[in-house]
């Protein structure tokens, strides 16, 4: 199938943009009703991809964000030996976008080669979207997931080691049929192991032809709620640990959204992603959709920053 050219594009900021370089997904997660409505994965062709990232960036993109149901399934059902490093390689080579961030990587495909081409290319963020969604093996099995406990955590630290500063979110989903209150704590306690810098989360509810919808929903509402607000709470504390440790660092930035009307520029951070992360607040008279090199000075409001602008401006052009 090749690709429909239809570019993915949400909110209204002209430099970021989302490019889907596939679609559908082979996973058999026991919650999730995508390949029912999606069908089987299938990568759009390499070619293609890099032809709409450029044509992209001739209407200002500055950030692409790459989606898909599971970025690290791109080119496994292709013959052209072009998997997600090489596609990254190509749009790195072939356009002048400035970051390149991956959304939504099943951590079973994150490959030494993958790390590899972020370690490398300082345009390639930092950043891996990367859904574990339960850090108990009997949860984990319930839902069809890949992975256990002790794998994901011996490849965050493989992670973290091939990859210095990068930020990693995560979702979680509480109260699938059958959660105990021991998995649920087992949960926490790999969340307060983990220290993911954001962490989405979200209740179980029942999708129609699933196969979590022929289980008893056996988690009565009341708990999941008094669940997920308990994990909240928790990573909460975790994320702002890990916000304070980033104060003083010196890193660039891409406003959003000018100064206007007394208020400073709206920006993010390498480990901020569009619309999910929190916002940089900085004083600085920078057009929107340039890079301004920044000093992070506090954390505010629990997920977003001010920072002070130390370094030049990169406008675009």
């Amino acid at each position: 199938l090749e690709h429909p050219g239809v570019r993915q594009y949400a909110g209204d900021l002209p430099h970021v943009r989302y490019l889907k370089i596939s679609e559908g997904c082979d996973h058999g997660c026991a919650f999730c009703a995508i390949p029912l409505m999606r069908g089987k994965h299938r990568s759009f062709a390499p070619a293609d991809v890099v032809r709409e990232a450029q044509l992209l960036e001739l209407q200002g993109a500055r950030e692409l964000n790459l989606v898909a149901q599971d970025l690290a399934h791109y080119g496994r059902d292709r013959r052209d030996g072009v998997r997600l490093p090489e596609l990254l390689e190509a749009l790195l080579r072939e356009t002048s976008v400035a970051w390149y961030r991956n959304l939504y990587l099943y951590s079973a495909g994150i490959t030494p080669r993958l790390l590899d081409v972020i370690a490398a290319n300082p345009r390639v963020v930092r950043y891996l979207d990367m859904p574990m969604q339960h850090a108990s093996d009997a949860v984990l099995e319930r839902m069809r997931r890949p992975e256990r406990q002790r794998t994901m955590r011996e490849k965050l630290a493989r992670f973290r080691e091939a990859v210095p500063e990068l930020a990693i979110r995560t979702t979680c989903i509480v109260g699938f049929p059958g959660e105990t209150e021991d998995d649920f704590q087992r949960l926490l306690d790999f969340l307060e192991e983990a220290r993911f810098d954001r962490v989405g989360a979200f209740t179980y509810s029942p999708q129609e032809g699933t196969r979590a919808h022929a289980m008893v929903d056996d988690v009565p509402d009341v708990v999941k709620r008094e669940r997920l607000e308990r994990l909240s709470e928790l990573q909460r504390g975790i994320t702002a640990e890990r916000y304070e440790e980033r104060i003083g660092e010196r890193v660039r930035v891409l406003v959003d959204r000018a100064a206007t009307g007394g208020a400073p520029a709206q920006c993010r951070a390498p480990w901020q992603a569009d619309d999910v992360d929190g916002v940089t607040w900085v004083e600085t008279d920078a057009p929107a959709g340039s890079f301004v090199e920044v000093v992070i000075d506090e954390v505010v409001d629990d997920y977003d920053f001010t920072a002070t602008q130390v370094g030049a401006v990169d406008a675009p052009v």
